[in-house]
């Protein structure tokens, strides 16, 4: 049974939201602001974290930042319904998906089940396909898919379960073009529609998390209104 952090200051949320995951089959912990999730998660983390932005003590921004210095979990934002600045700011700090309020509880259960499933895959060595298991090795670049481990010029990077996927399907193909459907394709269920600036979002984490091991890193290529591509050394 997975463990799903729910941290809200909206109590109707809290427990409606925890209602439906329970009755899902999930186990629910909910916090109504950020310092009393982060307590928590440093005493025991969850499988999963739900986060609203707009939280007293500590908000779901800071709570985030904290989350990624040791541990990349699956998160996903709640976010206002009109706040393009939150989803973006929120996706580039290491967010794997955003839901905007208000919301179908629903979508918000597949949204978790899809990168729960994702997040297996990667952590199992039954779930992926033998493509997808096996070692990728591109000049300075090394993939492990079973240990989700990356390697860039003998630098450990640490990569949430969204952009691992994304790095690995540019990899598999040095040189071919990914369009954006093509790599939410990867990185998202046939049932979960993300826009554009999602992937663009991802991309850019990426390529941060790449340079801060080595700042030349240029390896990921954008071609404007087509996708990226992947070019080796």
């Amino acid at each position: 049974m997975s463990r799903i952090a729910l941290v809200d200051d909206d109590r109707n949320i809290l427990t409606s939201v925890s209602m439906t995951l329970e009755a899902e089959g999930f186990e629910v912990e909910t916090y109504n602001d950020g310092q009393s999730a982060l307590e928590a998660f440093n005493r025991r983390l969850p499988d999963m974290a739900v986060l609203d932005i707009k939280m007293p003590r500590m908000d779901g921004m800071d709570l985030l930042q904290r989350v990624r210095q040791k541990t990349n979990m699956p998160v996903i934002f709640l976010t206002s319904k009109d706040d393009e600045i939150d989803e973006v700011l929120g996706l580039r700090m290491g967010a794997d998906d955003y839901v905007k309020k208000p919301f179908s509880q629903r979508l918000l259960v597949e949204r978790i089940r899809a990168l729960l499933r994702r997040q297996e895959a990667i952590a199992s060595d039954d779930g992926p396909a033998p493509e997808e298991s096996k070692i990728i090795e591109r000049g300075s670049l090394t993939m492990d898919p079973l240990r989700h481990a990356v390697v860039w010029r003998g630098k450990d990077v640490s990569l949430t379960v969204t952009e691992f996927l994304l790095l690995q399907a540019l990899a598999q193909r040095p040189g071919f073009v990914k369009s954006r459907d093509q790599l939410m394709d990867v990185a998202y269920d046939d049932q979960v529609y993300v826009d554009d600036r999602t992937i663009d979002s991802h991309i850019k984490r990426l390529r941060k998390k790449m340079r801060q091991a080595d700042p030349e890193f240029s390896a990921i290529e954008t071609l404007y209104g087509i996708g990226y591509r992947y070019n080796e050394e």
